[in-house]
């Protein structure tokens, strides 16, 4: 729950709230100075969501427990300030009682805006209203110098405020930020469209993205699920305050398999806000069925504070600590499974050709898709405002999401389904999350995630070396 509320508006409120942040900064500027001078400077955090390994770090870390709450909701400037650790789950729980949510939720209730900024997030409004650190308008950084700097799109570190996004900590991290909140209200109603043919979802997913409607209705929220090469969905959703029946995917019934029909009218459906934000944290889209969620006899007894992403994610850390599941297909007599878990983005007009390699070559499904773009705030078509992940203006991209593993094959090198992804991603003219495993050596990953403009802001802003560089962090897994 959320430190206000729906009670916490006005001075008196923000006051409390702030000072509570500032507590937090206290605490946070104390446990930076108790690091050694020749430790690296790493978070104490005991969940994450990101799926790449590292080193084991004996020194203390940054002590961010005073950073997660949320420190205002202002429903006439329709913004919100909360502390960077402050999970999307719990700023939704204190905006959506004034009819107001943020412009990009990504889909796991415990991502942190922090983490969403500085290591980028996504959703089905990413198509209209881009990517959550677009509708920042201001953020309080701890650098690795030990400073705390407020910068904004204008101020004199807008050098950093640009650079920060898919910096993943390396130039500092977020202790405070201001976003853009819209108004949202109480319903979503959804179409689930099937396609047989992967052009033709890329055709139509051009259309709808540049339109904005589809067959005479508004699409607010947009976004789709590749099960094979003949059987695909875009799911379009209306904001709507129309009363009525909704669906429940937090029971019995699982979301993605609802999208699934046979006939040529689109399938419809309809959900409370709340429920739509989070309709992909239940099953962690598809990735429960790992672990026999999806199996009536085990789902009907799996205690529904359970079933979400977070716990999801620590038995995936269980399993990698003890090389569970490799074990398993051992005794199967199966080879070892190489983990492939990425987002990619890629041209929209490229999306079927990325799509036909993928299922050739990488036997995972479902696939999800979502289609986004930089948001018009008057830069010149074709600029590339974040320069750490350089995705142009003016252009519709498609993220492309795949969470599982695939045998290894003997004799291939280290990482090989993830390399060939890589490699593809590249020659489609696509970027890679780095939030999981990369491969790239540094000089083409330096040519793809900002080269001399990162290597300035780290002079800059960690000229001590105090975090860890980029590559490092992301590639070299320290």
């Amino acid at each position: 729950m959320s430190l206000l509320g729906k009670a916490g508006h006005g001075p008196a409120a923000y006051e409390s709230g702030f000072a509570a942040y500032r507590a937090g900064v206290d605490r946070l500027l104390a446990s930076y100075r108790a690091i050694p001078a020749d430790a690296d400077v790493r978070l104490a955090k005991k969940t994450s969501n990101l799926f790449r390994a590292r080193a084991k770090n004996t020194a203390p870390g940054l002590d961010v427990s005073g950073l997660t709450r949320v420190i205002e909701v202002d429903p006439r400037a329709k913004t919100a300030e909360v502390a960077g650790m402050t999970t999307y789950e719990d700023l939704v729980a204190a905006t959506l009682p004034y009819g107001l949510a943020p412009l990009v939720v990504p889909q796991l209730k415990t991502i942190t805006l922090g983490g969403a900024v500085t290591g980028l997030g996504i959703e089905s409004s990413s198509f209209r209203s881009g990517l959550p650190h677009e509708s920042v308008l201001e953020m309080d950084v701890l650098t690795g110098a030990g400073e705390i700097v407020t910068i904004t799109p204008d101020g004199p570190d807008a050098d950093l405020f640009r650079g920060f996004p898919n910096s993943y900590g390396t130039l500092g991290y977020t202790t405070r930020l201001k976003i853009e909140l819209e108004s949202v209200p109480p319903y979503v109603a959804l179409r689930h469209l099937r396609f047989h043919d992967l052009r033709e979802l890329e055709a139509a997913l051009d259309r709808i993205v540049l339109e904005r409607s589809h067959d005479g209705e508004p699409v607010d929220y947009l976004d789709g699920v590749v099960f094979s090469a003949g059987e695909s969905y875009l799911t379009l959703g209306r904001q709507t305050d129309e009363p009525g029946p909704v669906g429940d995917y937090t029971d019995m019934d699982i979301y993605y398999r609802s999208i699934q029909h046979d006939g040529p009218e689109p399938k419809r459906d309809r959900l409370t806000i709340h429920d739509y934000l989070w309709r992909w944290d239940t099953d962690w889209f598809w990735c429960s069925r790992a672990f026999g969620t999806q199996n009536p006899k085990i789902r009907r007894y799996w205690p529904k504070r359970y079933r979400r992403s977070s716990f999801y994610w620590k038995l995936i850390a269980l399993d990698h600590r003890h090389n569970i599941g490799d074990k398993l297909e051992a005794r199967k007599g199966n080879p070892p499974q190489e983990r492939v878990v990425q987002d990619i983005e890629v041209p929209v007009e490229r999306t079927a050709d990325f799509m036909e390699w993928f299922l050739r070559e990488i036997p995972i499904e479902p696939v999800w898709l979502c289609p986004l773009r930089l948001r018009d705030t008057g830069a010149a078509t074709g600029t590339q405002p974040w320069p750490l992940y350089p995705l142009r203006t003016g252009r519709t991209y498609v993220n492309i999401g795949f969470w599982s593993a695939v045998p290894k094959s003997p004799g291939r090198i280290d990482g090989a389904a993830n390399r060939a992804i890589e490699k593809t991603v590249t020659e489609f003219d696509g970027h890679k999350s780095l939030y999981s495993d990369s491969y790239y050596e540094p000089e083409e990953f330096a040519a793809l995630y900002g080269g001399e403009r990162y290597k300035e802001l780290k002079k800059r802003y960690d000229p001590d070396q105090r975090l860890l560089d980029l590559y490092s962090k992301a590639v070299q897994r320290r």
